[in-house]
């Protein structure tokens, strides 16, 4: 039998398992102690404003287990490890990325990961993409919202882009600390409460921008943390169209088309209203479930899990088991 035959094989009784054990949080980080410890040298561990918490493998199993997670999403978390030197960048990177292909590959039935790239050195994202998705089996890449300095939708992308596309591509995108940034500001309110939010909306509307979805029909883009803004930003951003288009903004650009191929992760808040909103703007089959492990603790994401189906259940009872397992399952189908 060939080997193509066996891991057609092997995906279909994974893609059974998963069904028959629970659901797939696409919004899980691993934090490997190599990029830690580079952070550290570069005294960047606070750089989002925010701890980074420990993470082992034999937890992460533990919590999934306990809160009914089948198959769980890995991609490293902000901040983005670079500080001028784009070959140390790579090579920390790669690092990390062999990581995560490490533990999906002793722990098949778990994990999946979406690649780290060495942003903003767009010629070294190329290659650690090509690298990761062809050589590691990563099941997709993680971009963040900007590379210090460098947001999503940048003309510069476009060969990442491209390639991205030609493999069809998932991207998990995920918050960075804004560029530029107000000390004064994130000194009192943390990013993560604020920031990240209208951060992800000005990433992806930037990708709306340039119309990258549009161009790029292939790529699958995962928005997180229940869509940040894009609910209140979206109705805004069209009713402003021909006003912006008589001044020269957004010539050309589909919104409708860049915004149907989204995809919201729930991690974060997901209250009923939050829900409501984000089926304003997308469908059911749109919508993912994410945990944001281990930036949450296990216990509150037990919890969480359990509100979250009931608050499923009242809005949308027919799509249930589709948002907590099966969308994800059919994102991530090769």
């Amino acid at each position: 039998m060939s080997r193509f035959l066996i891991n057609c094989m092997f995906a279909m009784l994974l893609m059974q398992n998963v069904r028959a054990q629970g659901v797939i949080d696409v919004h899980s980080h691993l934090i490997p102690q190599s990029y830690l410890d580079y952070l550290a040298q570069h005294d960047a561990l606070l750089d989002e404003d925010f701890p980074i918490p420990a993470w082992n493998l034999k937890s992460h199993l533990s919590f999934m287990d306990e809160a009914g997670v089948a198959c769980s999403v890995l991609s490293l978390p902000a901040p983005q490890p670079y500080f001028g030197d784009s070959a140390e960048s790579a090579a920390i990177i790669r690092k990390a990325n062999e990581e995560m292909a490490r533990v999906k590959a002793e722990n098949p039935e778990r994990f999946l990961f979406c690649a780290a790239l060495p942003l903003p050195d767009v010629d070294a994202a190329v290659q650690e993409a090509i690298y990761a998705l062809d050589t590691l089996h990563a099941d997709g890449v993680k971009l963040a919202s900007n590379s210090r300095g460098l947001y999503l939708g940048d003309p510069l992308l476009e060969p990442l882009m491209k390639v991205l596309n030609d493999r069809n591509a998932v991207i998990i995108t995920h918050p960075h600390k804004p560029s530029p940034v107000n000390p004064s500001l994130t000194s009192v309110v943390p990013l993560a409460s604020y920031e990240y939010l209208a951060e992800t909306t000005r990433a992806i509307l930037n990708m709306v921008g340039h119309n990258v979805m549009l161009r790029y029909p292939n790529l699958k883009v995962v928005v997180p943390h229940c869509g940040s803004f894009m609910p209140l930003a979206y109705p805004r951003m069209k009713s402003l169209m021909p006003v912006m288009n008589n001044v020269g903004y957004l010539q050309g650009v589909d919104i409708d088309k860049n915004l149907a191929s989204l995809y919201y992760d729930l991690a974060g808040a997901p209250t009923p209203d939050t829900v409501k909103e984000l089926l304003t703007i997308t469908t059911p089959d749109h919508l993912l479930y994410g945990t944001d492990y281990p930036y949450v603790a296990a216990p509150v994401l037990q919890k969480n899990l359990g509100v979250l189906r009931n608050t499923l259940q009242a809005i949308v009872p027919d799509d249930v088991e589709n948002i907590l397992t099966n969308n994800a399952l059919n994102l991530f189908k090769k």
